[in-house]
């Protein structure tokens, strides 16, 4: 798969920009805050219809304007293909395919098979379980649809019991049989969410640790531990015990929207005994384990957009990863970096064919 051009109208910092890009290695290259991330985030937009570092839709419209455009060209399977996300002030975004319009936008996800890692990866750390969660959802979506259809299926349930549970208390009544049936039907597809997390994470988890070993040429011990209620027991039993304290909640207390994946080093929590370029060791192989186990599952190279990448990694562990990428395995690959010609020795390297686009 291959990104051939891309144009840009009133995105972020770009009022108008047509790129053409090299099949293996494309890099922007400038200063702080001139829009060397904007490019990589359009090129995600491409792929997820959304922003990867800002999920307020509105706020990628340039300021002096009123819609923005983003416009790829790229060849898949051989094929030309057209993809388009708009937007405009007061109205819903658009997602074309070769013109025509998408009705969900789920339909587009794992179309264009895609990878990012930036410094914006350490809130995996750094912040709570929903981010964590959303990285597995985001791997397994891009290749089983069903799972994304499970996916939106409970978290609409969800919703609609935790608007009960508050209905209830509100109203100081009960009803066990209306709340029966949104058990029924979380535990259904809570159920099928789990079997899916554990599965792709028991086949995940070794790709990664090899990944790391990699990187870190062995110098440390990692792992990471899927956490689940589901694991002590069904989530339908689940349910009916916490009903007593869900009513004084007003929410859903137990489930796998409570799912969570924990980072380790040495046994230790790396949020809390892991250095700055143990960190981004972590999550780089986090990444490249999840490009890995995409091109698995669809026989396509994803495209990695590498942003601001040998920041805080010393020599030893940038090396690495040029090596890493300097292989038949990978496909398109996008670099953003501050220093022109540290991007350019690097690349050299790799005697891989590249373009430089200097902002």
């Amino acid at each position: 798969m291959n990104l051939n051009t891309l144009t840009l109208t009133n995105y972020k910092n770009f009022e108008f920009q047509v790129f053409d890009f090299d099949v293996k290695i494309n890099c922007f290259v400038g200063a702080n805050g001139i829009g060397k991330t904007n490019a990589l985030d359009a090129i995600y937009h491409l792929a997820f219809g959304k922003s990867y570092f800002n999920p307020i839709a509105i706020q990628n419209i340039n300021h002096n304007a009123d819609y923005f455009v983003v416009d790829g060209r790229l060849t898949k399977n051989e094929r030309d293909e057209k993809i388009i996300v708009s937007l405009k002030r007061g109205q819903k975004k658009i997602i074309k395919r070769n013109n025509k319009a998408y009705d969900k936008f789920s339909e587009h996800i794992g179309f264009i098979p895609l990878v990012i890692i930036s410094p914006a990866d350490r809130d995996l750390i750094i912040e709570g379980s929903d981010t964590r969660r959303k990285f597995i959802d985001s791997v397994i979506s891009q290749s089983d649809k069903s799972y994304l259809a499970q996916l939106i299926n409970y978290n609409k349930v969800l919703s609609q019991r935790n608007a009960l549970l508050k209905y209830f208390a509100l109203n100081n009544t009960f009803n066990a049989d209306t709340l029966a049936v949104y058990n029924d039907q979380l535990s259904a597809y809570g159920s099928e969410i789990f079997k899916k997390r554990d599965a792709f994470l028991q086949t995940f988890i070794p790709i990664f640790k090899s990944r790391y070993e990699v990187i870190s040429q062995s110098k440390e011990a990692i792992d990471l531990k899927y956490k689940s209620d589901l694991f002590n027991a069904d989530l339908i039993d689940l349910l009916k015990q916490n009903i007593n304290k869900d009513k004084a909640l007003q929410y859903t207390s137990v489930g796998t929207h409570k799912d969570d994946l924990v980072f380790l080093i040495d046994d230790f929590p790396i949020k809390k005994f892991g250095s700055q370029g143990q960190q981004k060791s972590f999550l780089i192989a986090l990444k490249l384990a999840q490009f890995d186990f995409i091109k698995q599952q669809s026989g396509v190279a994803p495209i990695l957009l590498l942003d601001d990448i040998f920041d805080k990694l010393d020599e030893n562990r940038v090396a690495q990863i040029i090596r890493l990428v300097d292989d038949e395995h990978f496909g398109q690959i996008f670099i953003s970096d501050t220093h022109a010609e540290r991007t350019e020795e690097v690349i050299k390297q790799t005697h891989q064919s590249y373009k430089m686009f200097k902002l």
